[in-house]
């Protein structure tokens, strides 16, 4: 019992630990984003004296992020709604049917996760040259989809799994199609595991950088990650505007993660009441 206790307030220790490493730095950003240069200059580790919101304007108008962030909505949302449809189709027919393939179905999405991203960007771009879609927004839409389609898949059918074939005898006897009883039974019993994938697809997809740098020439296709990076690049001096283009930046990730809070937290409440 005591060796129980001590491992539990060791695990909030360092969860509590952890968790401060991680938002101290994105609290001191947002802090000094209202700040004008001066006052960061004079104390950056202080509060602001007074709140300067023309910051988030200005860095708005300046980098043009209006442009910016509507090709970054437009590519993240696609591929990630796209994603994990995909993957929760392939991930009911892999978890709940018995076929010869199966397990090379398996294998081939396992080396999937196994292949790193980046050794892919010369063939991808060699690729989108020859089907003609360089510098299109597909062009960034159609690698995210099969970059993240085996983690996806991985998660899902990992969950789909522990569904009792109960559920699916039951809702055959009562003239449900395949098609039906995935939309109408197993989806929803899996909206857990797909907020969990939903998140992590759209936070990378959000935040990738490289393959739009080489895949995406034209300006107004340019994501957010590429125009942060020529702000940067213009505005060196002017530290608090450089902060608040990345505060803008990270709200989307922050309604993203509290829109699928609830869902992640029920996944974690079932599985710790049914262990």
């Amino acid at each position: 019992m005591k060796s129980n206790k001590v491992r539990r307030t060791a695990l909030y220790t360092f969860c509590l630990v952890f968790s401060i490493l991680n938002l101290v730095p994105v609290l001191w950003m947002i802090m000094n984003a209202f700040k004008s240069e001066k006052e960061y200059a004079v104390n950056p580790f202080g509060l602001p004296k007074e709140w300067h919101w023309e910051n988030f304007s200005y860095a708005w108008k300046s980098a043009d992020l209006s442009t910016f962030f509507t090709n970054s909505i437009l590519i993240t949302v696609i591929s990630t709604v796209l994603t994990v449809l995909l993957g929760a189709l392939t991930s009911y027919f892999v978890s709940r049917f018995e076929f010869k393939v199966l397990k090379w179905v398996k294998a081939l999405f396992l080396l999937g996760m196994l292949i790193p991203i980046h050794a892919t960007l010369i063939p991808v771009f060699l690729m989108m040259t020859n089907v003609g879609l360089f510098d299109t927004r597909w062009s960034l839409i159609l690698p995210y989809i099969a970059f993240h389609l085996p983690i996806t898949v991985f998660i899902l059918s990992g969950f789909m799994t522990t569904f009792p074939k109960d559920i699916e005898e039951s809702a055959v006897l009562d003239g449900c199609g395949i098609y039906r009883i995935f939309w109408s039974i197993i989806l929803p019993m899996t909206l857990p595991a797909i907020a969990t994938v939903t998140i992590l697809n759209f936070i990378y997809n959000w935040n990738e950088f490289l393959f739009a740098l080489v895949l995406i020439n034209d300006q107004a296709l340019k994501t957010l990650p590429l125009g942060l990076n020529n702000f940067v690049g213009k505005e060196t001096a002017q530290y608090t505007y450089q902060m608040a283009a990345l505060t803008l930046a990270l709200l989307p990730t922050i309604i993203v993660y509290l829109f699928m809070e609830k869902q992640l937290v029920n996944g974690m409440t079932a599985g710790a009441v049914k262990g």
